[in-house]
Order: C-alpha cells, then sequence, then structure tokens
C-alpha cells in the first residue's frame, strides 16, 4: 500500500512549469464571457420642459447590476503573529483538529503545515459568517486578530502525519493532480497547489498534502454544489474562488473520489 507519494523535482518543476501557464486559459470558457461590444448610441435629448421630472421628485433608475470582484487578499499573519502564543491559544482547537493539527477524524480538516495566509483567511470567513459550521462560527467568533494570527503561523509551523492513499483510487488521482483532463477542461492541481501539495502562500492556495479524503471530498462537493461560501457572490469570498467553484463543477464524483485519496497520500 503506498504510504507516501512522492514526484521527482525534475519532473515537478517541468510539469508546474508548464501547467501553471495554461491554468487560466483552461478556465475562461466557463467564467465571464467576454460581452458583445455595445452598439453606439446617440446621446439622448432632455425631454421637453413640461414633462421634465423636478430634482428630486421622481426616483432615479437603478444602478447596472456589477459583476463580483474576488476578495481582497488576506493581511498578512507573519506580520503579528506568534507561534508560542498560537500554541497556548491552539489548546481548544486540538479537540477536532487533534495534536498539533494532526486530526484523526477524517471530518475534520488536518491544520498541520497548512498555509498561515489560508488559515488566516477562512478564521475570519467563519467569523463573518461567511463560510457556515455550527462548531467553528461561534468559536471563530471569540478570536481576535491577534489570535487568528498567532494560529495561523503556529499551525503552518507544524509537521502534518497522514494516512496512506487507497490503493484503489490513488493512481487517478495521481493523474489528475499533474495533467489535469483536458477533454473536460480540468487544469491540472499541480500548477496552483504544487507539486508535492505544500500550496502557495503569496497566491493564497492552500496546502492538500496529508489532508483527510473525506474531508477534501467533502470540500470540493460543497464547491461544486456552490455552498462551500455563503452570501450574494459566494464564489468572489476568496480570491481564488472562482477557479474552484469552476474546476469542481467539472469533476465526476470518481475524479473527486480519487484525487482525494491522491492528495491524502502526498508528504
Amino acid at each position: 500500500m503506498l504510504q507516501r507519494l512522492r514526484v521527482g523535482w525534475i519532473a515537478r518543476a517541468v510539469v508546474a512549469g508548464a501547467l501553471s501557464c495554461s491554468i487560466v486559459p483552461a478556465l475562461v470558457p466557463a467564467q465571464t464571457p467576454s460581452p458583445a461590444p455595445a452598439p453606439a448610441v446617440s446621446p439622448p435629448t432632455a425631454p421637453p420642459a413640461s414633462t421634465q421630472a423636478p430634482a428630486g421628485g421622481a426616483a432615479a433608475a437603478a444602478p447596472a447590476a456589477t459583476a463580483p470582484t474576488a476578495a481582497a487578499p488576506t493581511p498578512d499573519p507573519f506580520t503579528h503573529g506568534k507561534v508560542a502564543d498560537g500554541a497556548t491559544r491552539s489548546a481548544v482547537c486540538a479537540s477536532c483538529h487533534g495534536p498539533n493539527g494532526n486530526s484523526t477524524n477524517p471530518d475534520w480538516p488536518r491544520l498541520a503545515g497548512q498555509s498561515a495566509v489560508y488559515i488566516a483567511e477562512q478564521l475570519r470567513l467563519f467569523r463573518a459568517g461567511v463560510r457556515i459550521n455550527a462548531i467553528m462560527q461561534p468559536l471563530a467568533a471569540t478570536l481576535k486578530d491577534q489570535d487568528v494570527d498567532d494560529l495561523a503561523v503556529y499551525y503552518q509551523a507544524q509537521t502534518p502525519q497522514g494516512l496512506e492513499a487507497d490503493p484503489s483510487y490513488w493512481k487517478g488521482g495521481e493523474a489528475l493532480y499533474l495533467r489535469g483532463d483536458t477533454g473536460h477542461e480540468i487544469p491540472a492541481c499541480v500548477a496552483c497547489h504544487g507539486p508535492v501539495g505544500r500550496g502557495n502562500l503569496a497566491s493564497g492556495y492552500p496546502a492538500l498534502r496529508a489532508q483527510q479524503s473525506v474531508y477534501v471530498v467533502k470540500q470540493l462537493h460543497d464547491y461544486a454544489a456552490g455552498t462551500r461560501y455563503a452570501g450574494p457572490h459566494p464564489e468572489a469570498a476568496t480570491r481564488n474562488g472562482i477557479m474552484m467553484f469552476t474546476i469542481a463543477r467539472r469533476l465526476s464524483p470518481e475524479q473527486i473520489r480519487d484525487v482525494a485519496s491522491y492528495v491524502q497520500g502526498m508528504r
């Protein structure tokens, strides 16, 4: 049974470099196609004085609806975050997320080794009620910004320890993770989440290595169903939300299962 899935450094560089250049074009057709140019219109003429509404009389026309824009980057947790203080604060978190962030419950994510930027972002979303969870929301509501930063940098400093990949599914997951599925316009996961699943700190992409496969399956289904975040424009709740909502809707249940199994075995 596969215990740790590794990709050679040369292969990683080649694959990541090639696919990172192609991920955006792959997603363009499913997002917002460019609108046709508006036809030229002559300036409107003012109505006769007898028919003009007095100032403040009739209600002004409603402004045109604007497309949702992605959320601004999360404040850098490394500016004020303290690992030692995060370790103290994490005592409450350990009941679900396990010692040092290594959860043993497949329904709860492992936080060890997770991007501090991503953790800080998600805690703020729970606190704001944008990400809905009956347990996490009241807990996050008690956190000050300093607590959020302390927890974020603490968990990133921990070493993830996870389960093995399922031998029945990991090969299909590896193929999807490294090469994507061009037939269904699904870009390779490696382009954003990295060759060994460590994510991308600067761009806000989370680490996936050693993550619980059950949890990953649940999150991908939530993205596909549009329920990962709440609000009128859930796809714009995070910088990368539009991309993930789009990709998840193109994945088959089997692909979700396979890639979740693969990342669970990554180290």
